[in-house]
């Protein structure tokens, strides 16, 4: 069995994925849109352009997402919940960082811990909570 993280936008998917895609590497292997489905005369002309489901691979792992329906699936800000990503160097911990952080909030700044190397926490500029962690050497 696979844990496939599935992140819900307020209306950015697509930038939100192409940002990812650019930053954290991986590519788009399937997206539509909502106008794309069956009966999709039937939604509010707003949604036509909006993500219905997209999927992206980073170094093997899924990342899933949609835009939050207004009725059906109002949009939630995310709570309780991090995608903490591990790099494997500190030049990538450091560029990730930035660039997740980047239009973003930073909780709490990339920086060395008695746990790891480097450590932060931030929000993007989509919602959507982030941890980078570099892992101390063995």
């Amino acid at each position: 069995m696979k844990i496939e993280p599935y992140l819900m936008f307020d209306g950015n998917c697509a930038e939100a994925f192409a940002y990812y895609t650019q930053h954290l590497g991986g590519n788009v292997v399937f997206s539509m849109k909502y106008s794309q489905a069956p009966e999709s005369e039937n939604l509010p002309p707003e949604m036509g352009d909006k993500i219905m489901h997209a999927s992206i691979v980073i170094d093997g792992h899924t990342l899933m997402g949609s835009d939050a329906m207004s009725e059906q699936c109002p949009y939630e800000k995310p709570r309780g919940i991090s995608l903490a990503l591990s790099p494997s160097s500190l030049a990538e911990a450091e560029r990730i960082f930035a660039a997740l952080s980047d239009g973003g909030e930073v909780q709490m700044p990339l920086a060395q811990t008695f746990w790891a190397l480097r450590f932060g926490t931030c929000t993007d500029r989509f919602g959507i909570p982030w941890m980078v962690n570099l892992e101390q050497e063995s």
